[in-house]
C-alpha cells in the first residue's frame, strides 16, 4: 500500500509539472521582422532591395555564433523576400489559384527571422537599392530605427503578454517609403 501512494504522489506530481508549463508553440524562440517597403506615393511592393540589419554607423550586422537569429549563423543578417507555395509546399513563381504564401502573415514583404532575445532598440534597419537590373539603384538609402514592437511575435502567450502593455502593438510590418534619387 506504501509503494502505492508513493506512486500516486509521483504520478500527480508529473501530471502537476504537464500541464503547468503547457504545450509548446513551433515558433516559441523565434520572432520576425517584416518590412513593407513601397516608393512614395504608390501602393507595390519595391522588389529587388537589400534590406539588413545595421548599426548606428550603417554598417551591417553579424551574426556572430546565431546569438541574433538561428539561421544564417556568421553571415550579415540580411532580409528575404516572401514567396508563394503550392499545395505540396515547393515554391512555385506563378501566382496560381491554388497557391499561398509561405509566411501568411508576411503576404508580399520582406522578412528576417531573429531570436526572441534580439535587443531591437539597439539596431537599425538598413534599407538599400543596390545597382540592378529592375530599379538600377535609383533609390536613396534608409537608416531606420528599430523598436521591440518592430517584431512579430508568433506564439498565443507572447501575443497575451504584450497585448496587456500600453503603447504601439506588434505584428505589423515596418512600412518604408522610399524616394527617388
Amino acid at each position: 500500500m506504501r509503494y502505492f501512494l508513493y506512486f500516486l504522489l509521483l504520478f500527480s506530481f508529473s501530471v502537476k509539472g504537464q500541464v503547468i508549463t503547457g504545450q509548446h508553440c513551433g515558433y516559441d524562440f523565434t520572432s520576425y521582422l517584416v518590412v513593407k517597403v513601397n516608393e512614395v506615393g504608390k501602393s507595390e511592393t519595391i522588389k529587388n532591395l537589400r534590406i539588413s540589419i545595421a548599426d548606428s554607423l550603417g554598417r551591417e550586422v553579424i551574426n556572430v555564433n546565431n546569438l541574433l537569429s538561428w539561421t544564417k549563423r556568421n553571415e550579415p543578417l540580411v532580409f528575404s523576400m516572401n514567396y508563394k507555395i503550392d499545395k505540396n509546399g515547393a515554391k512555385v513563381d506563378a501566382d496560381t489559384t491554388e497557391s499561398r504564401w509561405f509566411f501568411p502573415f508576411a503576404k508580399e514583404h520582406y522578412l528576417l527571422s531573429v531570436t526572441n532575445t534580439f535587443n531591437a532598440e539597439n539596431y537599425f534597419l538598413k534599407v538599400e537599392d543596390v545597382d540592378g537590373d529592375e530599379n538600377g539603384g535609383s533609390f536613396q538609402t534608409q537608416l531606420i530605427q528599430l523598436y521591440p514592437f518592430n517584431m512579430y511575435v508568433l506564439c498565443s502567450s507572447e501575443n497575451e503578454r504584450q497585448a496587456q502593455q500600453f503603447g504601439p502593438k506588434t505584428n505589423r510590418p515596418i512600412e518604408v517609403y522610399l524616394t527617388k534619387k
